[in-house]
This record gives C-alpha cells, structure tokens and sequence, in this order.
C-alpha cells in the first residue's frame, strides 16, 4: 500500500505543477443560469441545459408522478425483471424522433450517455468477420475514444483516427479497406471547439464504402432541428446505415441516453452490449419524466425556447469582438473562447469568479496542449442582459491582458 499512495502523491504533484488538477465545486440551489456556491451567487454560463428544461415544474411534478406510479428502483436489469412498461414507452418514443432519419428504427434507453457509446461500439465490432476497421473522428468525446479503445482491446478492431475538417484521408483509407466491418463515429456537435460534423459527405462516404456511421449527438438533441429531434433531424438524412446516439441530460434536461438504429442493429445490442445486460435498469419514474420532457422538446415551449437559444448565440457572437483572444467558429450553444496557457485560461477563470461569472477553464487532457479554453456554453433561460454584460467583462480582461 506504501507504494500506491506514495505514486499517487507524485502523480497528483505532478498534476499541480502542470496546473491540470481537476476540483469538484458543490452548488447549493437547483441547475440554473443563476446558482449559489458557498452562499455567493453567480451567473452561470457553463452548464448543458440548454433549453433551460432542468428545473422545469413541469418535468418535476412527472418525476414525482412516475415515482408513485411505478416506483423509484428497477430492481434488476433490463433483461431480468427492471424492463417495466413505461420502459418501452419511453423507447418508442425515442424511436419515433428518429423515424424520419433511420428506417425501422428503434431505440434502446440507456443509464448514461457514456455506457450508450461504449455499448455501442464495442457490440457492433463483435460481429464474427474477416476484420473489423473503426473510423473516429480525433476530436470525438471520451466515451467515443474510450468504446474504441475497448473494442480495440477486446475485439482485435482495428483503428483510424480522422480530422472532420478534411475527409481526403478518410476516404483514401476506405478505398483500400477491405475489412467486411466498417464504421465511422463522429460527434454531432464537437463538444469542446462547437461545430457541427459534416454529416452528409460523411454519409456518403459510408454509403460508397458500405460502412455504419454512428453519430454521438449529445448536444445537438433537442436543440437541433425543426422538431428538437437533433442534427439528423436538421439535415435531413436518411439511411440505414445510420446509428444515432441522443443523450437525456443536457437539452432534455434530466438524464440517460439512448441508442437508436435499425431494428435488427438494436436486437444486437440487446444481445451484446455488456454495459446494457449487466447494469440495473434505469428509474422507471426517470423513464415517465422523460416521455414528458420530448413532449416539451417538441411542442411549443421547445419551439419557443430554441429561438430564444437562437437568438443568445446570435447576439453573443455580435458582442464577442476579441482583438487578442479567438471565438471559434460555433454556431452552436457552445461557444469557446482559445486562451492558450493552462496558467492564462485559469486566471481568467478566477478574475471571472470574482465578478459573479461562471465560465470553465478546460484543459489538457480534455483538449489538446497549448489549446485551453473558456468554455462557455448558452441557455435558452440566459437574457440579454446577461450575455451583454458578461461579453463586456471579457472584453475588459482582454484589455488588461
């Protein structure tokens, strides 16, 4: 034991000295654009709920709802006795967001997003064949990298990792790949820089080629598209090679995930997925709170709120001017701002604490060195007020720095 904790206190003091060490901050009130830590209140500007659903009385009385219903536990897995009803009606209605984008599509309800895209990738690169070739793109999220590594490891897939800004080098790999299992995965919002895969030539790819694409849309779910049905929804692809991975605890407002794919890819997980066959199915009342967080998603309070997140992302890229610092190109509720320095984006982070802001420093390994970042992401729930006054502090830092 002396020598575990001796390596884990280098390691940690390492991680000061690189300024990389990650801290947990506990907020006292509910999730908002306005929240208290330790008493003080800031304005924050670094959560995923983008839609403003978190804290909807809406979706609270359907938990409540659902937990006299059908009770708070699963009590088991999926495939023992955890499946209840309000399971299946829950998976329908994913299946329906997807129906105009994926052919007999159904979907499969998750605990997280990240067992989602684990799950995923490493059933579907189980299939018994001649060779397995993954496809990812180099700024997917970790649970990307992660299920890639695993089937990597366990499934003897081989891998490529592609930059989404230029598909030459994907497409001259495809070519020459003779593998009988193909897939391609890409993030549909990148979740750190805010831009939008290039779904279509990506599809076209897949469809030349005969290989799958999987596209995790996290942030893209529920903002995206004339319905809230995500970025398939929005540019308006059909196929069946399409596996769409939506997550539940961002614009949605609570939390879970799904997958959603063809039916016969779906009885594949079902079969496969290890994360989804040995883990206790999800809160039956989190399943009925759901139902009613898409059925704002895609009437009109969701209609009425992506325009209001419309119009912030909007007005802040008309007020975010920097002389110095970069605003990467984002069309999208997450807006980076690139800094630089693990020491610069952290102090900038600080200076907008003491200010009554909170905007998240991200850096190495989340990004890549020398490209850390404010991250800011906007709501719905955010007013102009507040986008314009913080657009003003950050022009202030800019100048003192």
């Amino acid at each position: 034991m002396s020598f575990v904790k001796n390596q884990i206190i280098r390691e940690l003091t390492e991680l000061d000295t690189q300024l990389l060490r990650r801290k947990i901050r506990s907020v006292d009130t509910p999730c908002g654009t306005r929240i208290q830590i330790g008493g003080r209140e800031l304005q924050a500007f670094c959560s995923n709920d983008y839609l403003g659903l978190a804290n909807h009385p809406d979706l609270i009385t359907a938990l409540s709802e659902g937990a006299q219903q059908f009770g708070v536990g699963s009590g088991a897995s999926h495939l023992i006795s955890g499946h209840q009803t309000i399971h299946d009606a829950l998976e329908e209605k994913l299946a329906q967001t997807q129906a105009l984008s994926i052919p007999k599509a159904k979907a499969l309800f998750f605990s997280t997003g990240y067992l989602a895209n684990i799950s995923a990738i490493t059933a579907l690169s189980n299939l018994k064949s001649n060779a397995s070739k993954i496809y990812s793109a180099r700024l997917n999220h970790a649970s990307l990298i992660d299920g890639v590594r695993l089937a990597k490891e366990q499934n003897n897939a081989t891998v490529l990792i592609f930059d989404h800004h230029n598909l030459g080098v994907l497409e001259d790999e495809l070519k020459e790949d003779s593998s009988q299992f193909k897939l391609i995965i890409t993030d549909g919002v990148f979740s750190m820089d805010g831009d939008l895969a290039p779904l279509d030539p990506l599809l076209q790819l897949a469809e030349r080629y005969d290989a799958l694409l999987m596209v995790d849309d996290a942030h893209g779910f529920g903002v995206l598209g004339r319905h809230g049905y995500g970025i398939l929804e929005d540019s308006g692809l059909c196929s069946e090679r399409l596996i769409y991975i939506g997550t539940l605890g961002k614009a949605a407002g609570l939390s879970g995930a799904f997958v959603c794919a063809n039916e016969l890819l779906i009885e594949w997980l079902i079969q496969k997925a290890r994360p989804y066959i040995y883990s206790t199915a999800s809160s039956p009342a989190l399943a009925y709170a759901l139902i009613r967080s898409l059925e704002l998603i895609e009437g009109p309070v969701g209609q009425e709120r992506r325009e209001s997140l419309r119009s912030n992302i909007a007005l802040w890229k008309q007020l975010a001017q920097f002389t110095h610092w970069h605003l990467l190109d984002s069309d999208t509720a997450i807006q980076p701002i690139m800094i630089g320095s693990n020491e610069t984006v952290l102090q900038l982070a600080k200076d907008l604490d003491l200010a009554g802001y909170w905007v998240p420093a991200i850096r190495p390994p989340t990004v890549p060195v020398g490209m850390s970042r404010l991250r800011m992401t906007l709501s719905a729930s955010h007013t102009h007020d507040e986008i314009s006054a913080l657009a003003n502090i950050l022009l202030h830092l800019e100048l003192l720095n």
